[in-house]
């Protein structure tokens, strides 16, 4: 039969029959007004297809299709690790397919024939050769862990002035990579060619360094620094002088919590760093992003409704097993106050909300919540640079820059520039809707007026040339 099957196949095409579905298509979903960009790849095999799918501006690539199946022009797939399916139809041509795209909400997706399926632009990505030495180097943090970076070193005199990068929450490599976006090796870039040495660092569990990033609280991230300023200081080629800190995101309420504890630190550079604490900053969040996305008021109170039980109970409850029981029981009582059909839709959810539980128990999220960043700004003697975008919704200027200046000019601090940048998102990115789904579509991974900022500052205080 297998024989036969394969004569028939042969028969067909010489008579003309519609073209084969195996091959390389693209396609772009259309989600919240931008274009994401996929890449879907089929192989014929002797039982049928197989297929794996790209999300090419996230960086995901070869997620693979769980069902493949192609019959009478047909084409079906189960993307399981997706939580979604397409239902489509090969042109007469074979050039395109058709249909529809289904995960949550039907979309209309139609994939193209390509010969080869494209990666996501990265134009600021910096390419060798490189007019400066980067050197791979490990250090050790004060309880053992082996951390490791990479410090890149202009060329000629030195001693030179350092900077040491300091990255937001999660576990992030030393580029603190992001749908392909690897903006710590562009500053790094941009400001080792303007004269200032750069050590970035894997946070722990990631890449080459030990341990568990998730594990550690603010003040513990705060020593593996301190433990990098020492590394620094041993180097004669680093001016001991002018070492000082840039943070991004959380690494902006850890670069001033390391200036307030050494005299070592010459600079802080706060990039999205915050002013209030991390409940009032998620509040916020939660509210910019769900009504970008359309929520209704009724919606955004009753989140805020969820956001405060988890909070009061991570404030109240040290123990973790007890604080995740307490909050299922909280969620219980939540979805008890709506309609059998309400009910039915957030029982759905249960799995997604109960991931959100464990990883708010986490100590770095834990030491995040409560922690109060305006309280160790009034220590800091330290020049200090706080940059924020203008469109950041995940730390919002209006909430957090008034703070900042307001605890750096309590605590007698008289050398601080706050700053908000138009049109930048989070990411310090020009944004159009600027909603963290944007992040992965645009090209540019940093903006040049950051850069030029943040270079332009630490030049003036450093005295490098």
């Amino acid at each position: 039969m297998m024989k036969l099957s394969g004569i028939l196949l042969g028969v067909a095409a010489v008579l003309g029959a519609q073209p084969g579905i195996e091959g390389n298509w693209q396609g772009g979903l259309p989600v919240q007004g931008m274009t994401l960009h996929l890449g879907l790849h089929i192989t014929r095999t002797p039982d049928g297809f197989t297929s794996t799918v790209d999300s090419i501006d996230q960086g995901a690539m070869g997620i693979p299709v769980k069902e493949t199946t192609f019959s009478g022009g047909k084409l079906h797939l189960n993307m399981a690790t997706l939580h979604a399916e397409f239902e489509g139809t090969l042109s007469s041509d074979g050039r395109e397919i058709a249909g529809t795209f289904t995960q949550g909400a039907p979309i209309s997706l139609t994939w193209k024939r390509v010969e080869k399926v494209e990666t996501a632009r990265r134009p600021q990505t910096p390419k060798p050769p490189f007019p400066y030495d980067a050197i791979d180097v490990s250090f050790e943090a004060p309880d053992g862990i082996r951390l490791a970076g990479t410090l890149t070193l202009p060329r000629g005199q030195g001693p030179f002035p350092a900077a040491i990068l300091i990255s937001g929450s999660g576990p992030q490599d030393r580029d603190e990579t992001l749908f392909q976006h690897k903006p710590f090796l562009v500053i790094a870039d941009y400001l080792t060619r303007r004269g200032i040495a750069v050590l970035r660092v894997d946070d722990r569990g990631v890449g080459k360094s030990t341990g568990s990033s998730t594990q550690e609280t603010l003040d513990d991230m705060a020593g593996d620094v301190l433990a990098g300023v020492s590394f620094l200081k041993a180097r004669k080629d680093i001016d001991a002088r002018h070492i000082g800190l840039i943070g991004h995101s959380e690494g902006g309420i850890v670069a001033p919590a390391v200036a307030a504890r050494s005299a070592d630190i010459a600079f802080v550079v706060m990039l999205a760093g915050t002013g209030v604490n991390g409940e009032q900053i998620l509040y916020r969040q939660a509210e910019l992003a769900n009504r970008a996305a359309g929520a209704s008021d009724e919606g955004i109170a009753k989140n805020r409704q969820l956001q405060q039980m988890i909070f009061d109970v991570l404030r109240d409850e040290p123990n973790d097993q007890a604080a995740l029981g307490k909050m299922r029981a909280g969620w219980s009582r939540m979805k008890a106050e709506y309609g059998e059909a309400a009910r039915e839709r957030l029982d759905a959810s249960d799995p997604a909300v109960d991931a959100e539980f464990r990883r708010m128990l986490s100590p770095e999220m834990r030491s995040f919540l409560f922690y109060d960043p305006a309280a160790t700004l009034r220590k800091v003697k330290a020049p200090v640079l706080a940059l924020n975008g203008e469109r950041d919704f995940q730390v919002p200027p209006g909430q957090n820059l008034p703070a900042i200046r307001e605890a750096l000019s309590e605590g007698g601090n008289r050398d601080f520039t706050v700053t908000e940048l138009p049109g930048l998102n989070h990411l310090f990115q020009k944004c159009t809707s600027c909603t963290a789904a944007e992040y992965a579509t645009l090209e540019e991974t940093f903006s040049p007026a950051a850069l030029e900022a943040v270079g332009d500052w630490i030049l003036k205080h450093t005295g490098a040339k």
